[in-house]
């Protein structure tokens, strides 16, 4: 499996996938654990990202994505509708220029790709990116989600056509079409590890079910949602149901660890009670 994961992005990680939104520090500090992060180091690291603004106090002893993650945190949760947000291509694209804006600030510019990759964009010319127009709510719905995700509001957003043969042709491979296809065959994957998941010791099939489902969530998150006949498409739906079933098995792995472990300390703390 993969190295240790560090604990701000594990905890992050967390929050993004949990269905509820909310996650407690005992939770946290179970699931670190697994990754051999020591409870105060997960303690610390909660502080250090609710001084960040990153998460917030939901309740007593539970936290939320704060306001500095909200943008990014509410693209990402909606992975699992990612393949309702299609509409049939026509050949069109959505532009965005950039060229006006400035590269100097380093984290406007990480902030700025960030959601062009979000959204599938890739650079046809310098400053000039591209995807295909097939996302439901179009243009006006791409430049919304691309602002909510940070990108600057002077960059030019809007619907493009007609390009020259040269220039079409080059806009449709700036995708892999044939590398996203590979990695919509990792589904069987999937299916193999769920059906020996019950062959693993339980702390291993937690902590593995997180990484890679963590990965799978991952190409979705950052998944083109190319159009037919740039990818696919009906193995890139297969994909996406094969993950949302993985998201559900591991949610329920995870919960019966953790009423294993509620268990065993419930039992402990009645063996510990003095004799009357």
């Amino acid at each position: 499996m993969s190295a240790t994961p560090k604990p701000k992005n594990l905890i992050l990680q967390l929050l993004l996938v949990e269905r509820d939104g909310d996650l407690s520090a005992r939770d946290a500090v179970r699931a670190c654990g697994l990754f051999g992060i020591a409870e105060t180091t997960v303690r610390v690291t909660l502080v250090r990202l609710a001084a960040a603004g990153l998460i917030e106090g939901a309740a007593r002893g539970t936290y939320r994505l704060g306001p500095a993650a909200t943008g990014l945190a509410a693209d990402v949760a909606r992975w699992r509708e990612a393949g309702d947000r299609l509409r049939p291509w026509q050949g069109g694209w959505i532009a965005v220029h950039c060229g006006a804006l400035g590269r100097s600030d380093r984290p406007a510019l990480r902030v700025r790709q960030r959601a062009l990759d979000l959204l599938g964009f890739r650079e046809l010319d310098k400053g000039l990116f591209l995807r295909p127009d097939n996302v439901a709510g179009g243009v006006e719905g791409v430049r919304d989600r691309l602002h909510a995700l940070g990108l600057e509001a002077e960059a030019l957003v809007f619907a493009a056509s007609g390009f020259d043969r040269a220039r079409e042709t080059a806009a449709r491979a700036l995708w892999d079409g044939a590398a996203l296809n590979a990695g919509y065959e990792e589904r069987h994957a999937l299916g193999r590890w769920l059906d020996h998941a019950d062959e693993l010791a339980p702390e291993v099939a937690a902590r593995d079910a997180f990484l890679i489902g963590g990965r799978a969530i991952r190409r979705i998150v950052f998944d083109p949602l190319l159009p037919d006949p740039l990818i696919d498409a009906g193995a890139r739906e297969a994909y996406f149901a094969a993950v949302r079933y993985f998201d559900s098995a591991g949610h329920r792995i995870w919960q019966r660890l953790f009423a294993a472990q509620q268990h065993i300390r419930e039992e402990r703390n009645v063996h510990q009670l003095p004799a009357e």
